[in-house]
């Protein structure tokens, strides 16, 4: 029997509808380099689904077990980026003295320390494949700058390709999307070794979808 005219086939309950996301990151970015609101709608796929309204954010494509560390002490900016570039270098086969270059370059142009004692400083890294992230906790928390002044010992570095642009900003705010979230945040600082970091990384953190 052929359909009626004006009607649409019932939806499939085996194939969900696509999430609309909305993104707001643009103070995370830095004087002069604002990024407006991203609307996206995005296939179940994406992410995994949780309680109802709710999206799992994971990172375990963008995050190896060997680009983490935790409790380290880390004395200014400088030797930060160093140990940030000494990780890339081993989880990823980057070049150590590019990665802490372009780190603070980025970094001359404004603090990415966006509150609440996180930072997400970010670089695009010539030869680089695909994005990669590094996590660090910090124990004690350090100066830098922020937009509230707050010591920060939450450091999640994003590295991307040159040519990313589009999905460089993507997924900086499904970075800043997560560590908008005070639980999310409250879990990172709580872990004591970097396999306790990746196992929550790597099983995300719910979020509204609204």
């Amino acid at each position: 029997m052929g359909r009626l005219a004006g009607l649409s086939p019932a939806p499939d309950p085996l194939r969900p509808a696509p999430l609309l996301l909305t993104f707001r990151v643009g103070r995370l970015m830095g004087p002069g380099f604002t990024v407006p609101e991203h609307t996206r709608m995005i296939s179940p796929g994406w992410a995994r689904l949780g309680w109802f309204g709710m999206v799992m954010v994971q990172f375990n494509d963008i995050v190896s077990p060997d680009a983490l560390a935790a409790r380290l002490a880390i004395n200014g900016k400088k030797q930060l980026f160093q140990k940030i570039a000494a990780l890339a270098a081993d989880a990823y086969g980057l070049d150590a003295a590019i990665v802490a270059e372009a780190l603070f370059d980025r970094e001359r142009l404004g603090s990415t320390g966006f509150g609440g004692g996180v930072a997400i400083p970010h670089a695009k890294i010539p030869g680089l494949a695909r994005m990669c992230a590094l996590v660090v906790l910090l124990d004690p928390a350090m100066p830098f700058d922020a937009v509230d002044d707050a010591p920060v010992d939450i450091v999640f570095a994003l590295l991307s390709p040159v040519d990313s642009g589009a999905e460089h900003l993507k997924t900086l705010a499904r970075v800043s999307r997560y560590l908008r979230d005070d639980n999310n945040v409250a879990r990172l600082r709580g872990a004591n070794s970097a396999e306790a970091l990746f196992a929550l990384l790597a099983s995300g953190g719910a979020r509204d979808a609204a």
